[in-house]
């Protein structure tokens, strides 16, 4: 990036600490730390200030709109732009921006999924601004990140609760750490950084294959002869194209203030990878999804198209999204950081023992968090964590909390050096543990990643799913030890018990293996393998009963979420049906016709002269009979399935329909398709191959 002084561009568009420091007095600053810090709500006077520095900040760097940028239930960001031009009466105009139109706007939530929170005629939905994370201006509009309610209040999107989630769980995790002496510390944040991986293919190739365009995944294609078997894809040379289009998006990201950090090739052709550093949940959320926006303007400007469904190719590795996930105090204390002699540090084995519970009592919570129609194509495709959920600490931690178990004294392992063999290298420090790549939510030093996160996945929802459930046991955990005689004896008893009680979601081993799946079965562990068999699942007592506890949802709220992510699911599978019967028809079908008529063109022309000329066209040709003939009765059982399905079922019931038949289906059609796409010559197939779209960047 020659010329680019990242220090001088990052956070340049980003309305920042820097930025309302010096625009904004002593009083008005200090008060939107204690709102941003403390949750202390603004006054109007204040907000005023804000809303008028904000305005002439904006309109310095470009912009000539605002709008209230919120995260809807679609998956997805919404955003509806208003100038800042007001008449003035004399035929001129002014730029106003008012502190109304900064702390609330009011956007038609009939539009929007609700999942009968609301009725279609009760329209009224409105955006409330979050002071927590910073306003910023893209595309010559400033974007101010808000909350999304109902009319009642009830939570209409992704980050309300998550940012309820965040308040619960600073407030039990005070709660422990004041018993454990710290009366310094004033608020425990989670914090995350999200691991983005996705596909990046030539345009060209993307627009002539109908099911990448309407629903971001292959339904039909054969295998290449050349996938990832070689693994040089992995950490390789970044083509030039790629390396272009990775200096652009960085550069826009660092400009919004979001810390990108690492850039590499991933596992399969094509595959791609961007890491950040770790921030609060919320702006890490905000910042994920700024960063899946941009992929795609940013891939667009050089002829590129950004993939980010988790499963777009079959014969190669899927998408996801590692969430690491940590808890840090405002005094940059790290509470997972287990330091040099965990098996002594009671404060981090009880925030420790605190997830492990939190995990096995809530793997239901936890599958559905990341439960969709896409990751449900890679979730146990022996390249992904599989539906199972378990924890991987390491084996350091696994002696600790073991020695703890049997109620003996840890005998840590001296750490060594690594021995390389090369007398030249200096020596390296050894870690105390491996790293364990199939597992869904492993330790990896001084956090979890949460690995069953796919790659399209708007990062809120497992986030404030593991902030609900670890708040919950660490509310049990205060409760008992405040109420202790003996506090050292008691915090020794609980952790030991919650140890023996829940090691059943402890386990180091492979996590793809067919054992391991018999293993969790006799443990009792859950395998929820689909997003339908999930789902069902949100509104369990318990669920229900730990999150009203927090005020993070109500029954109402999880119901609402449920059928939304029912419709949601469904809509996409029946898509998915509508686009393939569309591609077999009008696509595969007339190619097949045309090379069966070469076909029969060249096996009458070579009769005439020999019949043992036509051994070759006529196996070809009768193999393809018999292909052909199983791809029409597949169509025409699809076409008869979709017809069956019914928009006035439950979503439930349609869900388990698109589950259970039209996903069944279409794998028959496929599999007659891609076996035919085999024979059929190139020239006479009808789109792009697995080979013309992986390897579509030549350079």
């Amino acid at each position: 990036m020659k010329g680019v002084s990242i220090p001088k561009i990052f956070g340049s568009m980003v309305f920042n600490d820097k930025v309302m420091k010096a625009r904004l007095s002593k009083e008005a600053y200090a008060a939107v730390r204690l709102a941003k810090d403390e949750g202390k709500p603004l006054s109007l006077e204040c907000a005023k200030e804000v809303a008028a520095a904000m305005k002439e900040w904006a309109i310095e760097k470009g912009a000539t709109h605002f709008t209230h940028w919120f995260q809807p239930m679609t998956g997805i960001t919404a955003e509806k732009h208003d100038s800042f031009v007001e008449p003035c009466g004399d035929g001129d105009v002014i730029m106003k921006f008012s502190e109304k139109s900064l702390v609330k706007g009011e956007s038609d939530a009939s539009s929007f999924p609700s999942g009968g929170l609301r009725a279609t005629f009760e329209a009224r939905g409105y955006t409330a601004w979050d002071p927590t994370s910073y306003a910023f201006v893209k595309d010559g509009s400033l974007y101010i990140p808000t909350a999304f309610c109902s009319y009642g209040g009830e939570a209409l999107d992704k980050k309300t609760p998550l940012l309820r989630s965040m308040d619960a769980f600073n407030k039990q995790a005070l709660r422990i750490l004041r018993l454990f002496g710290n009366t310094k510390a004033k608020k425990v944040t989670p914090t995350v950084g999200a691991e983005q991986e996705y596909f990046l293919i030539d345009k060209s190739v993307y627009e002539q294959r109908l099911d990448l365009v309407h629903c971001g995944r292959t339904l039909f294609g054969a295998r290449p002869a050349k996938g990832q078997e070689l693994e040089d894809h992995y950490y390789g040379a970044i083509k030039p194209r790629v390396s272009a289009f990775m200096k652009e998006l960085d550069e826009e990201l660092w400009k919004l203030g979001v810390y990108a950090k690492t850039k590499h090739n991933e596992a399969a052709p094509a595959q791609h990878e961007l890491a950040p550093v770790f921030t609060s949940t919320n702006i890490s959320t905000d910042q994920n999804q700024l960063t899946m926006e941009l992929m795609k303007s940013v891939a667009t400007r050089h002829g590129l198209v950004c993939l980010l469904h988790e499963k777009p190719f079959a014969s190669v590795n899927g998408s996801g999204k590692h969430n690491n996930w940590s808890i840090s105090t405002d005094l940059g204390e790290n509470l997972l950081e287990p330091g040099d002699t965990p098996a002594k540090n009671a404060q981090f084995l009880l925030f420790l023992t605190a997830v492990i519970k939190a995990v096995d009592e809530y793997q239901d919570l936890l599958r559905i968090s990341v439960a969709s129609a896409g990751n449900d194509h890679r979730l146990g495709g022996y390249e992904a964590p599989p539906a199972i959920i378990s924890i991987y600490l390491g084996e350091e931690l696994d002696g600790v909390l073991k020695a703890i178990e049997k109620g003996e004294e840890y005998s840590a392992k001296r750490k060594t050096d690594l021995k390389i063999g090369v007398s030249v290298l200096p020596p390296i420090p050894k870690d105390s543990t491996d790293r364990n790549r199939t597992s869904p939510f492993a330790f990896t030093g001084n956090k979890f990643e949460f690995r069953m996160v796919g790659s399209s996945t708007n990062i809120a929802c497992p986030n404030f799913i593991i902030n609900a459930i670890v708040a919950e046991e660490l509310r049990l955990f205060a409760d008992r030890l405040e109420g202790a005689k003996d506090f050292a004896t008691e915090l020794d008893a609980l952790i030991r018990e919650t140890i023996i009680n829940h090691k059943r979601i402890l386990f180091s081993g492979n996590n793809y293996s067919k054992e391991w799946e018999k293993e969790a079965k006799r443990r009792g562990l859950l395998n929820l393998k689909t997003t339908v068999d999930a789902l069902p699942r949100y509104a369990d007592e318990k669920n229900v009963k730990m999150f009203e506890t927090h005020k993070i949802l109500s029954k109402q709220e999880i119901n609402s979420r449920t059928e939304i992510l029912l419709e949601n699911y469904s809509n996409i599978v029946h898509i998915e049906a509508l686009t393939a019967i569309d591609i077999a028809r009008k696509e595969i079908t007339p190619a097949v016709i045309d090379y069966q008529a070469f076909l029969l063109n060249e096996l009458s022309l070579k009769k005439e002269f020999s019949t043992l000329a036509c051994g070759l066209e006529k196996k070809l040709a009768e193999r393809l009979a018999v292909l052909s003939e199983e791809f029409s009765n597949a169509l025409d059982k699809l076409i008869e399935d979709v017809n069956k399905y019914d928009s006035t079922w439950t979503n439930l019931k349609k869900a388990k329909y698109c589950q259970s038949i039209l996903l069944k289906d279409m794998a028959v059609l496929r599999d007659s398709a891609d076996a035919m796409e085999m024979i059929i010559g190139k020239d006479f197939y009808a789109f792009p191959t697995y080979e013309d779209i992986l390897y579509s960047v030549k350079y």
